[in-house]
């Protein structure tokens, strides 16, 4: 019995990895919004009843694509953090920063449904907000990090109150051992990485823009500065 029941598990691991294989060509070619079940189980030689017993929505498929995809960025910018351990706090930022943007270079329409337009009539579960987080809590790491070493220099204008008891919620809710202001502009950095992101994946650089990866070492670099991470001669080179 426990042979079959692992072979019956390992058959339904390959035909769910196979549904949200065809289900990301489609989203690569149609969009998000035009996603059905129907759709996938047609391209898949499957009945529309046989795919319900693995997504029973429409829903349900793009979580799972939406969290898969939170998770291989999450998942590259861990791994950036992770190999750059000895590196001083700009140089792993940096690191961390450019692991996002050759993900989505890589995965655009993956980004896209991550981090595009909404997708008409769909809510994202709570099942979402933990992958969701990990890049930020990749970048907050390095923040805190160089805090407890005392190699944190902000700069800035002072952070409103009223953002200064939003944050401080969120600390604890982190866990996160950080001032609240510093904590604010990590957040703040965090949404203009992707933004500057979303910018080259969407195209909005063309003809503005031609040494991209120059650019976004500067860009990266000034967020950078803005939590405090202070960026030595030589750094932007490693």
């Amino acid at each position: 019995m426990t042979v079959i029941r692992g072979a019956r598990e390992r058959a339904r691991s390959d035909v769910t990895a196979a549904i949200k294989e065809e289900a990301r060509r489609r989203l690569a070619a149609e969009g998000a919004a035009r996603l059905s079940l129907r759709g996938v189980a047609r391209e898949l030689g499957m009945v529309s009843s046989a795919l319900y017993r693995y997504f029973p929505s429409r829903d349900e498929l793009l979580t799972a694509l939406i969290i898969d995809a939170y998770d291989a960025v999450g998942e590259a910018a861990e791994r950036a953090l992770d190999a750059g351990a000895e590196a001083r706090p700009v140089v792993r930022w940096t690191a961390v920063c450019r692991a996002v943007r050759d993900w989505a270079l890589a995965h655009p329409h993956e980004y896209a449904l991550i981090h595009g337009s909404p997708v008409p009539g769909y809510a994202a579960p709570q099942a979402t907000v933990g992958p969701a987080s990990r890049v930020g809590l990749a970048l907050i790491s390095v923040v805190a990090d160089a805090h407890a070493a005392g190699a944190l220099r902000p700069s800035g204008p002072p952070v409103p109150e009223a953002v200064l008891r939003d944050v401080a919620d969120l600390r604890e809710r982190l866990g996160v051992r950080l001032p609240a202001s510093v904590l604010a502009e990590a957040v703040a950095a965090w949404s203009q990485l992707f933004g500057l992101v979303g910018f080259e994946v969407f195209g909005q650089f063309e003809r503005v823009i031609d040494a991209r990866d120059a650019f976004f070492d500067h860009a990266a670099a000034r967020l950078a500065a803005v939590v405090g991470l202070e960026e030595l001669e030589g750094d932007a080179a490693r």
